[in-house]
């Protein structure tokens, strides 16, 4: 694993508790982007309690809110998948 994913995932975990956590590096699909000179694209799934009762929306910001320190130097692009434990099943 490398250090920018190992720094994301435990970013996100520190944050969000997740009871599964998956994380894909994309970059290589997007090589010569140029807004993607310093960061990478990746696609995550998290299955978190804390999604409980919140609108999608609502996740994606708490994941964002839980990254954003990262945004535009470790990360250019995020795709996010956000699940309760209850919606995983």
């Amino acid at each position: 694993m490398s250090e920018r994913i190992q720094l994301i995932q435990d970013t996100i975990t520190a944050a969000l508790e997740p009871n599964h956590f998956e994380i894909v590096d994309n970059s290589a699909q997007h090589a010569g982007h140029a807004g993607a000179k310093n960061g990478g694209h990746f696609d995550v799934m998290i299955v978190s309690e804390k999604f409980a009762g919140l609108s999608m929306v609502k996740r994606h910001q708490l994941v964002y809110a839980s990254v954003q320190h990262l945004m535009n130097t470790e990360i250019h692009a995020l795709s996010i998948k956000a699940y309760t434990p209850e919606e995983q099943q």
